[in-house]
């Protein structure tokens, strides 16, 4: 169901349609097929003009057994279509899935919607069965079938799916591409010669998209090329040192595609070893980046505060899953914010950033890298799982539209005086970046405290003014920060507050309110530590706070802390999904 929702969004992309996708997998590693908790979906929202978020309640459902219906019957549109394979729906499916009766549609009470109960098993072994292929492999292909149908139900172009099964099987399995075309044609003729299916529908591209080439893109993808674009902009190799972890292994996977841009990869034995060859490799002056999710990132606390103490740039990259421990590692949450803020030893500030859609992980990635290279600061992205298997279409940019970053190298010294690796910058309170092997530069690191000068202390003042300018270096940040923006009324009653990956669900809550009259306000932080330089002006112009978030009320309670005067209403939800729009659209209300 993954390769066809992939599939289904990469036309719609290439036609020119908004689109968001949501691949939802099971959160078990093997989980017993036919049953409930083995459903695997891929979600996708196409519109006509742009699309924020996958979207509430869906048009159409594509089960292909009992058990997809079970789980995602709940989630229809009263007038919605539900296609089924009915040849799946025999007494060990129906058992398997837990249906009671041997009607699912009117024990799930969506007997009322399109039914369209279709033999697709039994068509394609017959589409197949002069194919040559086995059983086993024809079976592969009832999704394929199901494609087709999709496409006539929604008058998507088929040329786009024949080239990507030449461009996938023409090299290894050229046998395969030939009856794959053929089961999507017969999908695609049944559909149009069987009488269940009322409609169909034509979604029209989008005509107000900024002109230029698009491609539909994943968070994860998107994080890897921002990686790469920043290694172009500061001159450095890329080097990402990292353990395979579920949400995010799929930017090691990608950047590890790309030995030609010079990016180098390690996929270490664990948690530890991968952010400490990262460290090691900004010692030695690479751009340095580690991938994680929330599990991950505890086991790299350690060395974080080693990074922090060394002063040395590094991109640590966490995609939030559920937690706490092992928790859901498939399902999306925004759980691991204060561990980002506080998790590790000491007064040990680093820099906070977050991605708020899939295509924004590719400009989010390249800023986290931009601070870490120009203020010698460890940074922590945080994406999420929704944005990071989610997809969305991505302009391309032109690199000669994105900033030089300009690392501050040590260079040259004043006749007779010694490097003083800690020295700083008096505007912001950056030390030097000077690489080993650089003659008159020699210092010495390490996580225990020091002078300017490099030398080993444990003096009290010392300590305490070296914790100090660390702090102020993070905070001076904000002075690089573009200002935070807001949605309705520059004043008033109500400001709704996001974060991350809710950006597209709460702007579409709050779009509807406007519809509806409601004078209602949204701002989004796409920074944490250090907030934007203008957010104080913004929270004075309000007299209600409202912070919507998929945790039980982390932001709003650092917030909260930083604001004491006013007041930060919480709207969380902690179940592995992202928001729906409806629900939203209800607190805002309920708070109003």
């Amino acid at each position: 169901m993954q390769l066809t929702g992939s599939l289904f969004a990469d036309m719609s992309a290439i036609y020119g349609n908004g689109l968001s996708t949501f691949p939802d997998y099971p959160a078990e590693i093997r989980a017993p097929h036919g049953t409930v908790s083995g459903v695997s979906g891929f979600q996708v929202h196409i519109g006509s003009e742009a699309v924020e978020t996958p979207g509430d309640f869906c048009d159409m459902l594509i089960a292909m057994n009992p058990a997809a219906l079970k789980a995602n019957a709940k989630w229809c549109k009263r007038h919605a279509m539900i296609l089924v394979d009915e040849d799946a729906f025999d007494e060990a499916g129906m058992k398997k899935a837990g249906f009671t009766t041997d009607n699912p549609f009117s024990e799930l009470s969506v007997e009322d919607r399109t039914l369209i109960i279709a033999p697709i098993t039994t068509m394609t072994k017959e589409s197949l069965k002069d194919s040559g292929l086995d059983l086993k492999a024809i079976l592969k292909c009832k999704n394929m079938f199901t494609l087709g149908i999709a496409c006539y139900i929604f008058n998507r172009p088929l040329q786009p799916i024949y080239a990507y099964l030449e461009k996938k099987f023409s090299a290894k399995h050229p046998e395969v591409i030939a009856p794959n075309k053929k089961v999507i044609d017969d999908g695609y003729n049944y559909a149009a010669n069987v009488q269940a299916i009322p409609n169909t529908y034509t979604i029209e591209p989008v005509k107000s998209a900024r002109k230029g080439t698009y491609r539909n893109i994943t968070g994860n993808q998107a994080i890897a090329w921002g990686l790469l674009a920043a290694s172009e902009k500061s001159g450095l190799p890329l080097f990402c040192g990292s353990y395979p972890i579920t949400p995010a292994t799929a930017i090691l996977e990608e950047l590890a595609i790309h030995k030609s841009l010079g990016a180098k990869t390690l996929q270490a034995e664990d948690e530890i070893a991968g952010i400490c060859t990262a460290i090691g490799a900004s010692f030695a002056g690479n751009l340095a980046v580690t991938t994680t999710s929330g599990p991950g990132l505890s086991l790299k606390s350690e060395a974080l505060g080693l990074a922090v103490m060394a002063e040395l740039p590094l991109v640590v990259v966490d995609v939030q899953r559920g937690g706490p421990s092992t928790g859901l590692p498939t399902k999306t949450e925004q759980t691991d914010l204060n561990q980002a803020l506080y998790g590790r030893n000491g007064e040990c500030p680093i820099p906070v950033i977050c991605a708020h859609s899939p295509a924004n992980c590719f400009f989010a990635a390249f800023m986290a890298c931009k601070i870490a290279l120009e203020h010698m600061t460890p940074v922590l992205l945080l994406s999420e799982g929704f944005l990071g298997n989610g997809s969305e279409p991505w302009l391309i940019p032109w690199m000669k539209d994105y900033p030089d970053i300009k690392p501050p190298f040590a260079k040259s010294l004043p006749a007779g005086e010694k490097f003083k690796p800690f020295e700083r910058d008096p505007e912001t309170m950056v030390p030097q970046w000077a690489i080993p092997g650089q003659k008159g530069f020699e210092h010495r690191v390490g996580g225990l405290e020091k002078t300017h000068a490099g030398v080993l202390s444990t003096d009290p003042a010392n300590h305490e003014m070296m914790v100090r300018e660390r702090a102020e270096k993070v905070a001076r940040i904000s002075k690089d920060l573009p200002d935070l923006k807001v949605q309705g009324p520059e004043s008033g009653e109500l400001l709704v507050i996001g974060w991350g990956g809710t950006y597209g669900h709460i702007a579409s809550a709050v779009h509807d309110l406007h519809d509806e009259g409601v004078p209602v306000a949204y701002t989004h932080f796409d920074y944490i530590n250090p907030l934007p330089p203008n957010t104080a002006e913004i929270f004075s112009h309000y007299r209600k706070f409202l912070v919507c978030e998929l945790n039980s009320g982390q932001f709003a309670s650092y917030l909260q802390g930083l604001y004491p005067q006013y007041r930060f209403d919480k709207f969380g939800k902690v179940q592995g999904q992202p928001f729906l729009v409806s629900e939203l659209v209800e607190a805002i209300k309920k708070e109003i």
